[in-house]
Parts: C-alpha cells; sequence; structure tokens
C-alpha cells in the first residue's frame, strides 16, 4: 500500500482532521495479537489465554477434610449431645485438606468434641459429608476451566495450578516502546513518561523503554527504526509549531498515514509506521496525551495484547447536572464528576489543559461529532477512571 504524501502542518495548521472512526479503522487494520506461546505458569499473570483451558484431573483429588477436627463415621455420632457425650473408638485427628481414612465419611468439629482419656466423645452428631469436601468438587477431569481470551488473573493462577497446569499458551505482551519528543517547553516538570507507561501496563503492554529525545527530527526517525519494539507511542511536538518535528520525522522514517484527528483534546495526534512498526503519535500537552491515549493509542496497545480493543473502562449511566457544551464535527471528552445525587457535571471543558482537572474526575463522558452538547437532565455513559474491565 503507497504511504500518503506527507502534509506539513508547521506554520499552516490543520486544513482538515480525519474522524475517530478512520483512525480506529487503521489501527485495527494494522495491529494485530502475537502468536501464542507457551509460558511458565508463574509468568503468565496478567497475560491473555491462547486457548481454553481444561482441568488435567479431579480437584480435589480424593474426598477430604474441609476443616480442622477428626474424621469419623457420622453414623457412630448418632445421638451425641451435651449430656449424652458418645465414644468415637475410630476417630482419626485431620486438618484441612488431609485425605478421608478409610470407614470415615464426615469430619466433626473440634468444638463438638471432649477429651475422655486416650479417646475422644462426641458431644453433638454429624450428618454424613458434614466438613468434607468431595472428590471433584470443584472441578472434574476435563471440565472447562478458563476460556480463550481471558487475561489471567492471580487467582486463576492458583486454580491452574490446583487443576495440574505447569505451562500455559498465552499471547506474549506486546513491546510497547514510549518516546519523550522534545521534552516540556518552558521549563515545566516532565509529566508524560510514568503516565504513559502505567496506561501501557494498564492495557496488557510491557514497556520496552522510556527514552527522552531532543526536538530533532533525525534523533527522532532514529528512534522510529530502532528494532526491539511491537508499537511506538511517540509524545510530544506534534502540532503545527516550528518546532513540532514528531509528524516530519515519523514520515522520513516510514509514512505518516493520518494526522490530525477530530477530537478534544488530543487532535494532533497522527498515526503512520516505521520499519513495518505502527507508530502512534500522541500530543505532549499532558491532558490532551491522557486523551489520545485513552482514545487510541490504548486501542492499538489493547489489540496487540490479544485484549478487546473497546475502551477498558467500567462504565456508569447518569443523568447530567448541567450541559455539556460540545462542538459539531469533533468528538469531545469531557471530564466529570458525580455529584452527591450521582448526577454528572463536568469539572473542565475538553479544551482545558493540564491533568488537574482529570485528578478530581470520577471519570469522562464522550460526546459524539454531531452534537452540539448534551442538555442537563439528559442521560448519559461516563466510563470509569478508577474501574476497568479487565485489569
Amino acid at each position: 500500500m503507497t504511504a500518503p504524501p506527507f502534509n506539513d502542518v508547521r506554520g499552516r495548521g490543520f486544513s482538515r482532521r480525519s474522524t475517530l472512526e478512520a483512525a480506529w479503522s487503521w489501527i485495527d487494520g494494522r495491529v494485530a495479537p502475537p502468536s501464542a506461546r507457551p509460558f511458565p505458569l508463574a509468568d503468565c499473570a496478567g497475560l491473555v489465554l491462547a486457548e481454553a483451558v481444561v482441568a488435567a484431573g479431579d480437584w480435589p483429588p480424593s474426598d477430604r477434610a474441609a476443616a480442622d477436627g477428626y474424621a469419623v463415621a457420622a453414623a457412630e455420632t448418632l445421638g451425641a449431645g451435651s449430656y449424652n457425650p458418645v465414644p468415637l473408638m475410630g476417630a482419626v485427628a485431620v486438618v484441612a485438606g488431609d485425605p478421608l481414612p478409610p470407614g470415615c465419611d464426615s469430619v466433626i468439629p473440634y468444638e463438638s468434641v471432649q477429651a475422655a482419656g486416650p479417646f475422644v466423645e462426641a458431644v453433638d452428631a454429624v450428618a454424613p459429608g458434614s466438613g468434607v469436601e468431595r472428590r471433584g468438587a470443584w472441578m472434574a477431569d476435563g471440565s472447562p476451566l478458563l476460556p480463550a481470551g481471558r487475561r489471567l488473573r492471580p487467582a486463576d493462577l492458583g486454580l491452574l495450578a490446583a487443576a495440574g497446569h505447569r505451562v500455559l499458551p498465552v499471547l506474549p505482551a506486546s513491546r510497547v516502546r514510549i518516546l519523550l519528543a522534545g521534552g516540556p517547553k518552558a521549563g515545566a516538570p516532565e509529566q508524560l513518561g510514568d503516565m504513559l507507561a502505567a496506561l501501557v501496563r494498564r492495557d496488557g503492554g510491557d514497556v520496552e523503554a522510556v527514552v527522552p529525545l531532543p526536538a530533532d527530527m533525525d534523533a527522532l526517525a532514529d528512534a522510529f527504526t530502532r528494532p526491539g519494539a511491537d508499537l511506538i507511542l511517540s509524545a510530544g511536538r506534534t502540532g503545527s509549531g516550528p518546532d513540532d518535528v514528531a509528524p516530519p520525522a515519523l514520515a522520513k522514517a516510514g509514512s505518516l498515514d493520518l494526522h490530525g484527528i477530530a477530537m478534544r483534546p488530543g487532535g494532533s495526534a497522527g498515526l503512520g509506521r516505521a520499519a513495518g512498526v505502527p507508530v502512534l503519535l500522541l500530543p505532549g500537552e499532558p491532558m490532551a496525551a491522557l486523551a489520545a491515549y485513552e482514545l487510541l493509542a490504548g486501542r492499538a496497545v489493547r489489540r496487540a495484547a490479544g485484549l478487546p480493543s473497546g475502551l477498558p473502562h467500567a462504565t456508569v449511566r447518569a443523568v447530567t447536572a448541567r450541559k455539556l457544551v460540545s462542538e459539531i464535527g469533533c468528538v469531545d471528552l469531557h471530564r466529570v464528576r458525580l455529584d452527591d445525587g450521582g448526577r454528572v457535571e463536568p469539572v473542565g471543558s475538553p479544551g482545558w489543559p493540564g491533568l488537574a482537572a482529570a485528578a478530581r474526575a470520577d471519570g469522562f463522558v464522550l460526546i459524539g461529532a454531531d452534537s452540539e452538547g448534551v442538555p442537563d437532565g439528559a442521560q448519559v455513559t461516563m466510563y470509569d477512571f478508577t474501574m476497568y474491565r479487565f485489569a
């Protein structure tokens, strides 16, 4: 496929912007998960299962004690009570997890027995099966455990270990290189590296490196083509100023396929390729970088990890407390909070820079490009900043 000609916006601005849907289509057509590989169970947390997993045996493998106490035949405890203790001649002391001895069908807890010389007596009757986990109660040999596509949690690893699995077919994490192009302006502290690295890890990626670079076209072009990454995110120097060298650097290194997306904030984002690797250009303004990551780069990272490509946030349906103003022709990301009545109210307009409003927000609302906004009292979907569907 021939790359589109490079349109240098420096000093001229954006004459047009691509739709967010066009950017998503570009990502979906060029980013795919790697092939499955066998990984040791201990290294699989956070990775995605490539195949469904079934139990490799019954669990528990035999009837076993579910509590500490004495294994007994329940029939021996019939009629037992505090005024009628019953001797337990065949009682065997057990702890939770011990296989049930032959001839025993229940476990009587310590609280229900009393010492009688070298023996014990029941002061309460138990029913057959009381205090016992039956063989195969949690899983039977060959029963399904976890489906393909599941992002493995720590508890999953314990379950799979119990089921006899030591190696799993998983999708290895994609290696994501983060470039910080030009650094912050006017002596401001660097804000993007740690934030973007955390977002990449949230979405299943492995941060290959975080590399600060000068606003230099050749240095950026070299970083775009250096081997070792499956995906590259470059933050900063994407706009129309004279030092916004990231877009021409990408065009020099490979291709700049889209530059300028109809979204606020983050409208100077871009997409292209270098040495066969997808590259996403994010603005350097921190809130714009966050929005461009959430709506663009995060989709690429999730696809590369084998996770669903849609937004990972848990959602809340709520009613607006005030109007959310928007701009036709542009998808707006509104930072919002839930008030004491559970209604949504804005904490900053889409054009308001900085991360302070994002830190005060509970989430964000997306307003489509064909809308002038959402009136007060309307139902909206809030994407929760703190809860994720596959974290």
